[in-house]
């Protein structure tokens, strides 16, 4: 049995919660939140034991799940490791490149355990493809949100297009060579409107556009590839594979279509999209690298070259916008 002790029991982490108490060999030790107003709630509800002491919670347990706002993420984690403790943390992995590296290095000295919260590489939609060929030359994003005053003490690329910057770089597999990018603030004092475009060492391009100034709420992911045109909707939980037919495919339906090479059969298939909790299904195939010893899904490294790109993308930003000044 792992005990599991959760910092941070906020609006996410009562999502933690929750779905802690339906996985299979962890116990629930207890929480830390310095709310009060919002610990008694949570410890009354989830009948959960609320530590005062940090540290006493650190030490009866051998996971920590850290869920507490990014400018804390590394105090926690730092603790955490320092006390040897497997580490599940929200993204992103840290507030600064600098405190990423050191929990990396932290990690590895330590020989435990580190996941960071892309949550979206567990989107039902997105394992659908899981045993799809997938080598896009062009990736089309939007990911697009109605205001929400939580999350907003970072950028709208911290915040919301760092899910994308994660998935596109699982997907490409290829270093970056070059990136453009655009922002604006408009409620906050950070970007809270993006667009972005990544170009790869291997020729791949990805456009990503991110808002959470939006009246509705996006989030579509298209990739291009010589042979086939393949669609997430993170949000509805869809897939379609657009594609030339070939012999042996299950296709939903196809259709001839003429080109200058002669007549093509086109395939349309959608793959099936299991009906999936998606924090859920992180957390356990964390506990199942701790239990197997194998590598975590979206390792501490993973969570550091998602940084590393958003980085880059808002310091483009904050240089066009003092070039316009």
């Amino acid at each position: 049995m792992l005990n599991v002790g959760v910092f941070g029991v906020g609006h996410l982490g009562k999502f933690h919660l929750n779905n802690w108490k339906e996985i299979d060999g962890v116990k629930i030790v207890g929480f830390f939140d310095p709310n009060n107003e919002l610990a008694k709630e949570v410890a009354a509800t989830y009948n959960i034991k609320r530590f005062l002491d940090e540290d006493k919670l650190f030490d009866a347990c051998d996971i920590i799940d850290v869920v507490v706002p990014t400018d804390r993420h590394y105090e926690v984690c730092r603790r955490a490791l320092r006390k040897g403790k497997h580490v599940f943390v929200e993204k992103p992995l840290a507030n600064t490149m600098e405190e990423a590296k050191d929990l990396v290095n932290m990690a590895k000295e330590a020989n435990v355990k580190m996941q960071v919260g892309h949550v979206e590489r567990f989107n039902p939609a997105f394992l659908a493809l899981k045993n799809v060929p997938m080598n896009p030359l062009f990736i089309e994003v939007h990911r697009l949100a109605q205001f929400n005053p939580r999350g907003t003490e970072v950028s709208v690329i911290l915040d919301l297009m760092i899910h994308d910057i994660d998935i596109v770089l699982s997907v490409v597999k290829s270093t970056v060579r070059n990136i453009h990018a655009s922002g604006v603030a408009v409620m906050t004092d950070t970007p809270d409107i993006a667009n972005v475009r990544i170009e790869f060492n291997n020729g791949c391009v990805a456009n990503l556009t991110s808002s959470r100034i939006s009246m509705k709420k996006m989030r579509k992911m298209r990739f291009f590839q010589k042979d086939a045109y393949i669609s997430i909707d993170f949000l509805e939980k869809k897939t379609e594979i657009i594609k030339l037919q070939q012999q042996g495919d299950e296709d939903t339906f196809s259709f001839d279509l003429e080109t200058p090479n002669g007549t093509k059969t086109i395939s349309v298939s959608s793959p099936e999209v299991p009906v999936a909790n998606a924090i859920k299904l992180e957390l356990e195939s964390f506990v199942s690298s701790i239990v197997n010893n194998t590598s975590t899904v979206v390792s501490e490294i993973d969570g550091y070259l998602a940084m590393e790109v958003a980085h880059q993308i808002i310091e483009k930003i904050n240089s066009a916008n003092r070039q316009a000044k």
